[in-house]
């Protein structure tokens, strides 16, 4: 199997600045397309960024020109820098991932999608 666990995340003030990873792990598999999504109290969740696995990326309008996402193919590691902090960035933060589980024969490969544990970010004004 495979598993996301996230970290980076916390208390920064409005302006600053924080930097999300996302580790993948586990055996015999292989990682497409990655995101990371946020959901703020009472909201539901929303893409924040995505990015596939030859680089090309995507922004929320709300994130575009303050966060930057990117991964290491070679660690299997996605991450969100995250500058210009505002209020309303204050959310979970949470890292997706499109995987693929090798077995022995290729006609036995599965396709999941797995999510990271979630990391609270919190801006203060």
């Amino acid at each position: 199997q495979v598993r996301l666990v996230q970290s980076g995340g916390g208390l920064v003030q409005a302006g600053g600045s924080l930097r999300l990873s996302c580790a993948a792990s586990g055996s015999r598999f292989s990682i497409n397309n990655m995101a990371w999504y946020r959901q703020a109290p009472g909201q539901q969740r929303e893409l924040v960024a995505s990015i596939s696995s030859g680089g090309i990326t995507n922004y929320a309008d709300s994130v575009k020109g303050r966060f930057t996402i990117s991964r290491d193919n070679s660690r299997d590691t996605l991450y969100l820098q995250m500058n210009s902090l505002k209020p309303e960035d204050t959310a979970v933060y949470l890292c997706n991932a499109e995987a693929k589980i090798h077995a022995l024969s290729p006609k036995y490969d599965r396709n999941l999608e797995i999510w990271g544990q979630g990391t609270l970010v919190t801006v203060s004004s």
